[in-house]
């Protein structure tokens, strides 16, 4: 089961990161869902460092299946248009780690740092954390399994819209 990332799967993990933090960047969220794969068990996840540690369900969004992630779209794209204060935000990552999972398969580890600049407000930090996935080589690009954001806070600073 082991596998040696190639340059070629680098690029495309490093691309699929890249399309990910533009599509959050600029509000997209059809662009964000096209991250991950069409498969149904597709999932996101954000949740508490603290609930993470001590293995609680309970998280800020909680995507179990590609049907979920879709909803969201709809959700914060028709439902909730309007009903919020616009934000903007800047992700910046940094992968930590990349090992095999077989099958063209990867297990990557990401630190991130989020910046949020409230509409006429000043730019502060939302929140950082770690990224965990289970990322998917097809072909010549790569798509998300499952991706879990991990964040640090306890509180966040604002109620959140976006996924991280």
């Amino acid at each position: 089961m082991s596998q040696t990332i190639t340059a070629a799967h680098s690029a495309a993990i490093d691309a699929l990161h890249a399309a990910y933090l533009a599509a959050l960047d600029k509000g997209d969220m059809v662009a964000w869902a096209a991250t991950f794969s069409l498969a149904p068990e597709a999932s996101y996840f954000c949740i508490s460092t603290e609930n993470d540690r001590r293995g609680l369900p309970l998280a800020l969004m909680y995507d179990d299946c590609r049907g979920r992630i879709d909803d969201r779209v709809s959700f914060v794209t028709k439902v909730w248009v309007g009903t919020y204060q616009p934000y903007r935000t800047r992700h910046f990552i940094q992968r930590l780690s990349c090992e095999s999972a077989g099958n063209n398969r990867y297990r990557v580890t990401s630190g991130f740092t989020i910046m949020m600049s409230a509409e006429g407000g000043t730019t502060a930090v939302l929140t950082s954390g770690e990224y965990r996935d289970l990322i998917e080589i097809q072909g010549d690009h790569a798509v998300f399994c499952e991706r879990r954001a991990v964040y640090d806070a306890d509180v966040l600073p604002r109620y959140i819209v976006f996924p991280f």
